[in-house]
């Protein structure tokens, strides 16, 4: 029977301190050695995606990043071991120039088809991985993007979710961090369009599919999944969209359900 494992990175692979448990690793072997077929899906751009997939040792099969508006196909036998295979875009001009008369001080992202990256001052440290340039604002505006991020290092993650709400973001869709943090994508698209997509490659059946995940960008993801697990730390709304809970990333709670799926044969 194929069955297909969606992961999320950030608060389910790896701790707050970016760290990969030896269990967590031994746990993501054993599942593809199983023959599960094991696929990150996460916020991240390709830059902040491909170490982890490099420190897990998932060399072939898919990866979806960018929230899902780029996947990728993963192959050794290619030059730089991935190829893009899908990307979706949209005009990001309309919705920064809304929030910027809202988050006038935030800082601003624009990711291009090429996984690219502009932004309008640096995020603070720690935050972002791989090459960024800083452009001005209205630069942001030039060409189509994948995603777009708003970051305001001010507000706490309450005062942003409320202005994000009061905004009204259409043509979009969007999904609010454990931070200030908002990541927005073309409309319709999420992990779950993405997964979706890779699903009916893989031929694997909508029964047969897990996710697990932590954050509000997992929530469409977790109901798409055929059993979708948050994980133990993640926040009510979250945990009420999953079929069931797992104990906290910091208690290893992605292992004891790879270890269950695998037990399982």
């Amino acid at each position: 029977m194929k069955r297909l494992v969606a992961l999320d990175i950030d608060g389910t692979i790896l701790d707050l301190d970016e760290v990969i448990t030896e269990r967590v690793r031994k746990a993501v072997g054993d599942a593809v050695e199983a023959g599960l077929d094991v696929v990150v899906a996460t916020g991240r751009s390709l830059h902040g995606t491909l170490p982890v997939l490099d420190r897990l040792g998932l060399l072939e099969g898919w990866a979806v990043c960018s929230n899902g508006a780029l996947t990728l196909r993963l192959d050794p036998a290619l030059d730089a071991g991935y190829e893009i295979s899908d990307v979706v875009t949209f005009d990001p001009a309309p919705v920064l120039r809304l929030l910027r008369e809202h988050l006038p001080t935030a800082l601003y992202l624009v990711e291009d088809e090429q996984a690219r990256r502009r932004l309008t001052a640096p995020f603070p440290d720690g935050e972002l991985s791989g090459e960024t340039v800083v452009v001005p604002f209205e630069a942001l505006m030039d060409g189509p993007a994948t995603r777009v991020v708003v970051r305001s290092p001010e507000s706490t993650p309450e005062d942003f979710l409320d202005v994000v709400e009061r905004v009204g973001l259409h043509g979009v869709s969007y999904a609010v961090g454990w931070t200030a943090w908002l990541d927005l994508a073309p409309d319709g698209v999420s992990k779950a369009s993405a997964l979706e997509v890779v699903r009916q490659r893989l031929g694997v059946a909508p029964g047969d599919t897990v996710a697990v995940g932590d954050g509000r960008n997992d929530l469409e993801m977790l109901a798409w999944a055929g059993r979708g697990v948050a994980m133990g730390q993640a926040v009510d709304e979250v945990r009420a969209a999953a079929d069931e809970v797992t104990a906290p990333v910091e208690e290893d709670g992605l292992a004891l359900v790879l270890e269950d799926l695998v037990s399982r044969g």
